[in-house]
């Protein structure tokens, strides 16, 4: 946020990448209205910037602009993580050959470095930095493939499902199993074994993400 502070005004694209962020994090909730003069606020813009980047963001399945009611944060639903986590699933999958095929010692031991944060933010309970670190190591093995379209398909449905999948609280019982299955994968990293990655990767998103974020929706769904 202080970069765009520090440019008086930032152009519509700033602040695109800035709300972007923000629903990312989950700092705006999925169904949350967008509070226009809050935001505008606090990047120090009139509302036309703010406006074009919420059309922007529209257009890529984060906003829903309601006549007469404002913008909202979207809602992922459930046919549609039926529909989309597959493709995420076969996308990793192939990242994590590609990926094989291309991984230099360096690359490991950076990848080992957050491995060891992924356990120790587990250990601490620290459900947040532990997410971050997570959604890090799944961009990075898309970096090392090397393939930059294969990386902007993935990163369009990431944004789509982050609300299910980066953000999504889980159990103690899933955030043990999603840590075992981290160690899998790291071990197969190092083995450089492609094949046995991509299962590990598909496995560990459509039999561990995918019920974590039914979850998700079924907890919000129960709310008063």
């Amino acid at each position: 946020m202080s970069s765009i502070l520090a440019r008086a005004p930032p152009l519509h694209d700033d602040v695109t990448e800035a709300l972007r962020d923000l629903i990312v994090s989950g700092e705006l909730a999925p169904g949350a209205k967008v509070r226009e003069h809050a935001l505008c606020t606090r990047f120090g813009v009139s509302r036309t910037p703010l406006r074009e980047a919420l059309k922007v963001l529209a257009s890529e399945g984060l906003v829903q602009l309601m006549p007469r009611r404002g913008a909202f944060i979207a809602e992922i639903t459930e046919t549609e993580i039926d529909e989309l986590f597959p493709i995420m699933a076969a996308l990793e999958g192939l990242a994590a050959v590609e990926a094989c095929a291309r991984i230099s010692d360096r690359d490991i031991e950076e990848l080992e470095r957050m491995h060891r944060e992924i356990c120790a933010f587990h250990a601490a309970a620290a459900e947040k930095d532990y997410l971050r670190i997570n959604r890090e190591i799944h961009l990075r093995l898309f970096a090392i493939a090397g393939n930059a379209s294969l990386t902007a398909i993935y990163e369009q449905l990431l944004v789509r499902t982050h609300s299910v999948r980066f953000v999504a609280r889980k159990t103690p019982d899933q955030w043990r199993r999603a840590v075992d299955e981290h160690v899998a994968i790291m071990a197969a990293i190092k083995r450089r074994d492609g094949p046995l990655l991509a299962r590990l990767l598909k496995s560990h998103l459509l039999e561990t993400a995918v019920p974590i974020a039914r979850q998700s929706l079924s907890n919000k769904a129960s709310q008063p």
